[in-house]
């Protein structure tokens, strides 16, 4: 797929809030399914599950993470499906999801409805093997990256499982990482690893040679304090959660900083009704500052969409906020050169 030559971005308004800490406590990733609805990974005080909820916030049900219709208890799984610390989610072309677990070191390969397909992954720092798998993304031959997060390294399989390529080592050094999280790979193959420790970004070819890196410790425009999450539209923008500044922020292809969203959040369907009928929490509400409670709280996961939304999973909060991007393709003869002094610019 081609990217624009250049983009017009009209804006990105805040869309709406779904979920709330009896539905969607302590969500951690999410995907979207070809149905259009979301599908949350949560983990609940010992509890892993996902969650499924509509635009409209309406509850579709969840499962637990476990086996042979066990709970999976988080420190100790119970069975062959049983999870230990549920962290990262994909969704493959079939429509089968993926979670990596790690506290059992595995992917496991799910139905919609709940049923363990597929189970896979060996404990360890030989090749292959894994340690705290994290992030998992698919690339466009169907192949799984996984973040491998306590090996410092990146790993690439087949869908059974095979081992294909690894990258990365420890170390801060351009290529090198420390302890990555989140893993995207785009439409063109490219992988984006959240290089957590790294307070950075790092971008990589299918083969694995480094492309580019954006970021350096710290809270302002484009530096970060341990990113977690990071997902590339199909324009090439680039939304990185910066998780210990409690916001996201969005690159453009080039890397260079474009904004922030520090939360928009309203109170969603299921809040509402909930609300309304507890008293003791409508006083905490009414005593509370809207402004800090609009506020994303220790976000970890972001997720684009085809249709221009972004949705980040609002950890501390125990919801969704979902935001929509409004932007025009340009070709190069709508636009000119580029400027020799950039700072220069016109307000409309």
């Amino acid at each position: 797929m081609s990217r624009p030559h250049a983009l017009l971005r009209i804006g990105f308004s805040y869309n709406r809030t779904i979920g709330m800490r009896r539905l969607t406590n302590t969500p951690i990733d999410l995907v979207v399914s070809k149905d259009g609805l979301l599908r949350i990974l949560c983990r609940q005080g010992k509890l892993g599950f996902v969650r499924t909820l509509n635009m409209e916030d309406e509850d579709l049900g969840a499962f637990n993470l476990g086996g042979a219709g066990e709970v999976a208890q988080i420190g100790g799984g119970k069975s062959v499906g049983g999870f230990v610390w549920p962290s990262g989610m994909a969704i493959d072309s079939e429509g089968n999801i993926w979670i990596s677990d790690e506290g059992t070191h595995k992917i496991s390969k799910m139905s919609l409805e709940g049923e363990l397909l597929d189970q896979w992954g060996e404990p360890g720092s030989g090749k292959g093997q894994l340690n705290r798998p994290s992030g998992i993304s698919f690339d466009p031959e169907g192949n799984l990256w996984v973040a491998d997060s306590f090996n410092h390294k990146i790993q690439k399989y087949n869908p059974s499982g095979e081992h294909i390529r690894s990258i990365g080592s420890l170390g801060d050094s351009p290529g090198k990482l420390n302890m990555p999280w989140g893993l995207h790979v785009d439409e063109l193959g490219t992988i984006y690893v959240a290089d957590w420790r790294n307070d950075r970004v790092q971008y990589f070819s299918p083969e694995g040679e480094l492309i580019g890196r954006i970021g350096g410790a710290g809270s302002g425009e484009g530096q970060f304090k341990r990113p977690s999450g990071v997902s590339v539209d199909k324009d090439g923008d680039i939304y990185v959660v910066d998780r210990g500044n409690n916001r996201v922020q969005l690159f453009g292809p080039d890397g260079s900083f474009v904004e922030q969203f520090i939360g928009d959040a309203t109170l969603g369907k299921q809040a509402h009704n909930y609300m309304v009928t507890q008293v003791t929490a409508l006083r905490l509400r009414e005593m509370a500052s809207i402004e800090q409670q609009k506020r994303l709280r220790d976000p970890i996961a972001v997720l684009t969409d085809f249709e221009g939304h972004m949705y980040v999973t609002d950890y501390g909060s125990h919801r969704i906020q979902i935001y929509k991007k409004e932007a025009h393709a340009l070709e190069p003869f709508e636009i000119s050169d580029p400027l020799r002094s950039p700072s220069l610019y016109t307000q409309f």
